[in-house]
């Protein structure tokens, strides 16, 4: 079973910028999609973006701010985030889509926009 570390996570002030960065324990060329998800506190888990393949899908409070790549080499796949605002203060997390339905999560990063 795959396991996925989230890191690079911290305090940004608005309008900054953070890569997070999601570590898997075996190579993630065979892992059709990543997705990252991002829990504010009071709030429910939501999608933030998925890499599947070779395409990409956001949100759309995160559309044409952040950036979902994957570098296989690395077996990490990475979330660019610019023009951070303070609702976009969560613990994110990476997750596979059997680990979700099976409610299977990592510790996620933390992020805190704010002045």
């Amino acid at each position: 079973q795959v396991q996925l570390v989230e890191s690079g996570g911290g305090l940004v002030q608005p309008g900054g910028s953070l890569r997070l960065s999601c570590a898997a324990s075996v190579s993630i060329f065979s892992i059709y999609a990543i997705t990252w998800y991002r829990q504010a506190p009071g709030k429910q888990r939501e999608l933030v973006a998925t890499i599947s393949g070779g395409s990409t899908s956001y949100a759309d409070s995160v559309k044409g701010r952040f950036t979902i790549s994957r570098d296989n080499a690395k077996n990490t796949v990475y979330l660019q985030m610019n023009s951070l605002k303070p609702e976009d203060t969560a613990v994110y997390y990476c997750n596979t889509p059997l680990a979700t339905m099976k409610g299977s999560w990592g510790q996620g990063t933390q992020v805190t926009v704010s002045s």
